[in-house]
């Protein structure tokens, strides 16, 4: 009898596991230092949504930070292709990850000596923002107790697990009754939130920042979007006065696509409902989903 992954599972060294039995030595070196990378893909109505811009962020987020799990960009897609078919899950939030491992010399400190692995997870789908509360737009708290980390400290490029300043802000947020929270870099310009890229319009203007952030897919995909659709759009450095004076502000996540922000602390935008360019670009975003061009179709056969 086989076990119902449905509700997650793992991929590790060829092998797809329930997700509950997944696991990682305790001196792993992407536990003990972070010293790990990852990148999410969305699984929509049985397909990626733009895996290959995935994978090439993921390979590149590998090079920088010197990981080589020794594994193509072809392998990595047929371990992520088996792994939701595994599932059964037609929408799925997919993790690709590769650690730094566990140093195989002993008493070395030196970051060569571990054994660089690859490893992927699968789970129903996960909204950054509770679709009921997206849905009419969402509340979100400024930190003020913290600022994201330097890009001089972690390249913000590189997609990673050291969410100390995020987890910081996410209570605060939190015990401001806000569901999440964006961060000021140290000039108090606009960065990003935990898992998303922000936006804002202005007379019909996006902006967006160009400091300090992921350079996220779904971000991406908006600007191909707004290019398509021929919108204006500005990506350089957002102060946070301009973010509070916006006509609309929206967020961009594979976890949700675009999600409408109502509120930020005290400013209320677009009324207190989505906006009309923020509401337009939601539902392009789905459209591009049922794309043949972004879609790579699984194979759900027995």
């Amino acid at each position: 009898m086989h076990p119902d992954l449905s509700t997650g599972a793992a991929w590790m060294a060829g092998e797809i596991m329930p997700i509950s039995q997944a696991s990682i030595p305790v001196n792993d070196w992407g536990l003990i230092h972070s010293d790990i990378t990852y990148d999410v893909v969305p699984v929509w109505d049985g397909a990626f949504f733009r895996l290959e811009h995935y994978l090439e962020r993921f390979f590149q987020s590998m090079e920088i930070w010197n990981l080589d799990p020794g594994l193509s960009a072809d392998e990595i897609k047929l371990a992520l292709q088996a792994l939701v078919s595994a599932t059964g899950l037609r929408k799925a939030y997919v993790a690709m990850v590769t650690s730094r491992g566990v140093n195989v010399v002993p008493g070395s400190r030196d970051p060569r000596d571990c054994r660089n692995h690859f490893f992927a997870w699968c789970v129903p789908y996960i909204h950054v923002i509770r679709p009921e509360i997206a849905e009419a737009g969402a509340y979100v708290h400024v930190a003020k107790s913290v600022r994201r980390i330097s890009p001089g400290s972690i390249d913000p490029r590189v997609k990673n697990y050291q969410w100390g300043d995020f987890t910081r802000g996410l209570f605060e947020a939190k015990g401001a009754g806000a569901e999440t929270t964006i961060l000021l870099d140290g000039d108090g310009n606009v960065t990003e939130g935990p898992g998303f890229n922000v936006f804002v319009v202005k007379n019909n203007r996006l902006v967006t920042p160009d400091k300090g952030v992921l350079e996220g897919i779904s971000r991406q995909t908006v600007l191909d979007i707004a290019n398509e659709l021929g919108l204006d759009v500005e990506v350089r450095t957002l102060p946070l006065e301009e973010l509070q004076q916006s006509d609309e502000v929206f967020i961009t996540t594979s976890g949700g696509g675009v999600t409408p922000i109502t509120r930020i602390d005290d400013y209320i935008f677009s009324n207190g409902a989505p906006g009309e360019i923020t509401s337009t670009l939601q539902k392009t975003y789905f459209e591009w989903a049922e794309r043949p061009e972004n879609r790579t179709e699984i194979d759900y056969a027995p």
